[in-house]
């Protein structure tokens, strides 16, 4: 056990790529402070804010595998077409679920003044904007870049 942990350790491509989304969830946490003025724990785990650490992780993980391995390699085509489906899910998919999510509690709450409704709450901020997802790839590429430099 301790020796494929050394291993997992030594993948350089997994550590860049697993630092790339830890770094950006705490810059997530962060920016969530200093736009609402309080902390905010679950922002170290959760979905949506700036910068998306999914797509931080998915294009640090592309382009490691670019500069160790080229952009000729089938490893990058995978890589890229992975970052690509996760970013359009950030900022597509998650992002509409969450607004619908938004009008639904809307709706519920509105329901539970004139009805007896039980509240339940959707959780809203799942996806990212545009912007947000810019920010987690041009984190992702920099993360990526200061590993090659470093590990070269």
């Amino acid at each position: 056990m301790a020796g494929f942990l050394a291993g997992i350790g030594q993948n350089i491509i997994l550590m860049t790529a697993l630092t790339a989304w830890f770094t950006a969830q705490v810059l997530k946490t962060m920016t969530a402070y200093w736009r609402h003025g309080a902390f905010n724990a679950e922002r170290l785990v959760g979905a949506g804010g700036m910068p998306s650490s999914h797509t931080a992780l998915v294009v640090s993980l592309a382009v490691s595998i670019a500069l160790r391995e080229g952009i000729t390699s089938d490893l990058f085509a995978v890589a890229v077409i992975l970052a690509g489906i996760v970013m359009y899910d950030a900022a597509g998919v998650r992002r509409a679920a969450g607004r619908q999510a938004k009008v639904i509690n809307k709706l519920v709450h509105e329901m539970r003044v004139e009805h007896k409704v039980k509240e339940t709450r959707l959780k809203e901020l799942l996806g990212h904007t545009p912007l947000e997802v810019l920010g987690g790839a041009l984190h992702g590429t920099l993360v990526a870049y200061a590993f090659y430099v470093f590990y070269r």
